[in-house]
């Protein structure tokens, strides 16, 4: 079976059911981006580590827009940035530095996911960054880092500074530039940048309507630990609540992404 759009073959049958399994989640997940209306004509990128090989990973197949991506058209590669399979399709070069950087230094950070919203870029231009101003920003601040710009992220030489900044943060704002989130599974990478993309979207329109009341820093500590706490007593990760649903919505509006 192939793709209308990119008449792609599929590559079930030559992958583990392990990474079809990472193939299809990640596919949602650019899906996804693009139906919360986060994507960046093709200039953004997520990524997910294979599980069995922990120096591959998947990534998008460059000037292919999000609606389109499908799990047979992901591109794998090494740390290196050099395709492990065939692929008709390059990869972003500042994606393979970014997403290289965090992969080979953070191994519980099975996915990657960059953006460049509106939302999220005018945040990073501002000297205090996210603001706790909302019950959203609760759950981001505790494992909030930042990353100064350093121009487009084309040079290995950024890699240790980026890597250093994440630090063990879920989240980090690249200034003057987006957003980046990481997790043990696609799921989670999306759920992180879903609060920090949220908590954005209502720092901005809150500074548009007059003065805004922060929350003190010893609510904002207490509300972290008892979300951790939380957390940690829940069977099932938000991640793992949502997700199921979250493809649901993906498979209703196009269930290509399986492919």
């Amino acid at each position: 079976m192939t793709t209308a759009s990119l008449d792609i073959p599929s590559i079930k049958h030559k992958v583990s059911p392990e990474e079809w399994a990472v193939r299809v989640d990640l596919a949602a997940a650019y899906r996804l981006v693009a139906l919360f209306g986060w994507d960046d004509l093709v200039f953004t990128h997520i990524s997910a580590r294979v599980p069995g090989a922990e120096e591959h990973f998947l990534i998008n197949p460059y000037g292919v827009f999000f609606d389109e991506i499908t799990a047979s058209s992901l591109v794998k590669i090494d740390l290196d940035g050099n395709k492990v399979e065939e692929s008709p399709f390059p990869v972003n070069p500042a994606g393979f530095v970014i997403h290289s950087a965090i992969h080979a230094a953070r191994h519980d950070a099975k996915c990657v996911l960059h953006t460049h919203t509106l939302n999220g870029v005018a945040v990073s231009t501002q000297q205090a960054g996210l603001l706790p101003v909302s019950q959203h920003s609760m759950s981001v601040l505790g494992s909030l880092g930042y990353h100064d710009f350093e121009g487009p992220a084309l040079n290995d030489d950024e890699k240790p500074r980026l890597v250093a900044d994440l630090g063990n943060h879920g989240h980090l704002i690249l200034r003057n530039h987006g957003l980046l989130t990481v997790g043990e599974t696609v799921a989670e990478a999306f759920v992180n940048m879903y609060y920090l993309e949220t908590s954005c979207a209502i720092q901005v329109r809150a500074q548009a309507g007059g003065e805004l009341i922060p929350v003190p820093k010893k609510v904002i500590d207490a509300s972290y630990a008892a979300m951790m706490n939380a957390s940690r007593g829940r069977s099932r990760t938000r991640g793992e609540l949502v997700w199921p649903g979250l493809l649901r919505r993906v498979e209703r509006a196009d269930p290509s992404y399986r492919l």
